[in-house]
């Protein structure tokens, strides 16, 4: 067995590595402290996918398992201790926001003392995630995600979550107020929704196809008592949009659907000025519709917001 100048083979330096990471987290008082959810966000990472995964990894192939599974109980349970600091964070976060009703400024001041959301998110050249929307999974979240229940038609494009970061940006860039109305077409678990409304304060209405989405979504609403968030079990085609002036889409569908879609929106538009902020694939279709200015640019980067205002 091949050993190094200390005489310590291979297989005793790896054990020594890990022990020495994993007692490094247990003796982090800030990890501790609920204040420092950021920090102990990655933390978590770290012990799950860079210990606990590479113990079990190295449990497959050597015969120091009994060592090896002493020190994955230590990670693990250093890392329930962390989890249980942010879910208590959480159930305090939610009873503040049910009870005081705080969006725009009060609801970042109060969030901003735990995540950092304004750290520069423009390393994603793709749709990416990071500490945000794991703060905000755990905050926003109610329950197990249900199941899809309804089979989607081909031009329908299955659901994923708009990156955190995305609908923080899109807020200030789009300029929505608290006397908008926000549209998400294709809203999925709700969470762009209810976030926007948090964040400025404006009325959100989210239309999914999806109906145990749907209602997940209008559960999560209601636990946190906002009555200027509702969420519509209807195909986007067949949505009343009548009083909407921001819509947005995370590419919810493509092709003759979203070109559909887009004509109802037109038509509301020939009433009023209204916005379209679009993400994903989309935005090039949007971009050719000829009753549209794009008024802020993706720069040809479609994991990016784009806002168009109607003509």
């Amino acid at each position: 067995m091949t050993r190094n100048k200390l005489g310590i083979n291979n297989s005793e330096e790896t054990l020594f590595k890990i022990q020495a990471d994993i007692e490094a987290f247990e003796k982090d008082a800030a990890l501790y402290e609920e204040k420092n959810c950021d920090k102990r966000l990655d933390a978590i990472d770290f012990l799950e996918f860079h210990i606990i995964d590479h113990i079990e990894s190295l449990i497959e192939k050597t015969a120091q398992t009994n060592q090896l599974s002493l020190l994955k109980q230590w990670a693990e349970n250093i890392k329930l201790a962390l989890e249980a600091i942010d879910n208590n964070l959480f159930k305090k976060l939610r009873a503040h926001i049910r009870s005081n009703g705080c969006t725009g400024e009060q609801f970042k001041k109060l969030v901003g003392k735990y995540i950092d959301f304004d750290a520069d998110g423009s390393g994603h050249e793709e749709a990416g995630y990071d500490n945000l929307d794991v703060f905000f999974n755990g905050l926003l979240s109610f329950g197990s995600v249900p199941e899809q229940t309804k089979a989607l038609e081909p031009e329908m494009v299955f659901y994923q979550k708009t990156p955190t970061r995305i609908i923080f940006e899109l807020v200030e860039k789009a300029y929505i107020t608290k006397n908008d109305v926000f549209f998400d077409l294709g809203s999925g678990l709700g969470q762009a929704a209810i976030l926007v409304n948090l964040l400025a304060g404006t009325k959100t209405r989210g239309v999914e196809f999806e109906p145990a989405f749907c209602n997940y979504a209008s559960d999560c609403a209601a636990q946190f008592n906002l009555p200027n968030v509702s969420f519509i079990n209807v195909d986007a085609r067949q949505a009343d949009y009548s009083d909407g002036t921001v819509f947005f889409m995370y590419t919810p569908f493509k092709g003759e659907i979203l070109q559909d879609v887009l004509v109802l929106l037109r038509s509301e538009s020939l009433t009023r000025k209204i916005k379209i902020i679009t993400y994903g694939p989309c935005t090039a279709q949007v971009a050719s519709e000829g009753w549209l200015d794009i008024t802020v640019s993706n720069n040809d980067n479609i994991y990016k917001p784009a806002v168009f205002t109607s003509i």
